[in-house]
């Protein structure tokens, strides 16, 4: 290599250096610290992430790679008004939405789905009076609806023959004591009212008996074949009356407790379209469903001419009377899952979370219960935000009962 070429090499390594050198010095020298406003004294400066730590000049903070913030003397009024303030033109690029808290009504009902099914109180249990054969059955099914007095089954009943015999035979002698006597025997035996008169009238042993339903509705179960052998008290079915059923509402327990014994409901189904069903709560089961989380709620509702099906799906509206209440915009409650807050619009631009306690919820309003009072304006729209300036700033949350 000549001595020119040494020379050029070592002009462009001096060049080189001096230009990183200088980059570098640009890229590593720290940004300047914000100029505080003007005519806005500053008590101190701090670090937004750690805003307990206090520092009497700007510069970068110890704790973070960011340089320290002014906090001027209007904004450290906290000892005589607790909260946040926020420049009016910061509020307005924020887009904050002011709405008061004020008394209105809000429909007290809760709506749930539930399913039409069998009254359980009103359940008849057909049994055998006494023993026998079954000589014929009745074209009878479980799920048949019968009316009160449907025959089910004629029974063989060898044991009336001889009792029935005697009767007739007491009968002919005249004795008052001794017809009462064998006629209380007969009874005894399982005869109904209506056969011992047939008896009497016909003068002939009827030893066959109908098994009849005592009260109409749906067969939900029948136990009964021709030729079979019965006992006496042997079940041989079960009737449902269908005069009044149950609707069996599936009830969220977040709101449950809205729900009274007694109250008003009414039902709405897909195969009446325009027709509402009306009854009234008659219990409130006390076991929850694990897997919806939801209580049962049993409303009993009047079936005339039994047109409420088992089975069918209803929606269900509780109560439905308006009630007044505090009101404010739902979307001003922020709920934080250990409590429920608002926050607070404050004369002079200050703003302050206060905790609230809640109750219902509809049309986009919430019910407050405590917490607030008429009047007081709650932010609607951008509270996440300042709720975040108030935490920075240590901004303790107004308690329920601080009003």
């Amino acid at each position: 290599m000549t001595r020119a070429q040494t020379l050029a090499l070592a002009l462009a390594s001096v060049a080189f250096v001096g230009a990183a050198g200088f980059i570098g010095g640009r890229m590593t020298r720290p940004a300047s610290p914000p100029p505080a406003a003007p005519g806005r004294p500053v008590l101190y400066w701090y670090d937004p992430m750690v805003p307990a730590q206090h520092f009497d000049k700007p510069g970068k903070s110890p704790f973070m790679d960011m340089q320290l913030q002014p906090k001027y003397a209007d904004e450290a009024q906290g000892s005589q008004a607790p909260g946040v303030r926020i420049d009016p033109a910061r509020t307005q690029s924020l887009g904050v939405r002011l709405a008061k808290a004020e008394r209105g009504v809000l429909p007290s009902g809760v709506t749930a789905s539930g399913v039409i099914d069998f009254n359980d109180r009103d359940v008849a249990v057909v049994q055998a009076k006494a023993s026998g054969f079954v000589q014929r059955v009745y074209a009878r099914a479980p799920g048949d609806v019968v009316a009160a007095g449907a025959p089910l089954a004629d029974i063989l009943v060898p044991e009336w023959a001889g009792a029935q015999g005697e009767y007739l035979a007491v009968r002919r002698t005249g004795d008052e004591a001794l017809i009462r006597a064998s006629r209380q025997r007969l009874q005894l035996l399982g005869m109904s009212p209506a056969t011992i008169a047939a008896v009497e009238r016909s003068g002939q042993v009827r030893n066959v008996a109908t098994v009849a339903t005592p009260v109409g509705g749906a067969i939900k179960t029948l136990s009964v074949r021709n030729g079979m052998t019965v006992t006496v008290g042997q079940t041989l079915a079960e009737v449902n009356g269908l005069g009044r059923i149950w609707l069996n509402a599936a009830v969220p327990e977040a709101i449950a407790g809205q729900v009274r014994l007694g109250e008003r409901a009414s039902a709405t189904l897909a195969a009446y379209s325009g027709e509402t069903f009306t009854g009234r709560v008659t219990a409130v089961l006390p076991q929850a469903q694990a897997e919806s989380r939801t209580l049962t709620v049993r409303i009993e509702l009047p079936n005339p001419g039994g047109r409420l099906k088992p089975g069918m799906f209803a929606s269900v509206q509780f109560g439905g009377a308006a009630q007044p209440a505090l009101l404010v915009p739902s979307e001003a409650v922020i709920r934080t899952g250990r409590r429920t807050l608002v926050m607070l619009a404050e004369p002079g631009g200050r703003y302050r979370p206060a905790e609230i306690r809640t109750g219902r919820e509809a049309g986009g309003r919430t019910e407050v219960l405590a917490g607030l009072a008429e009047g007081e304006q709650v932010v609607a729209s951008g509270q996440f935000l300042i709720d975040s300036e108030a935490s920075l700033s240590g901004t303790d949350a107004r308690p329920v009962d601080g009003r």
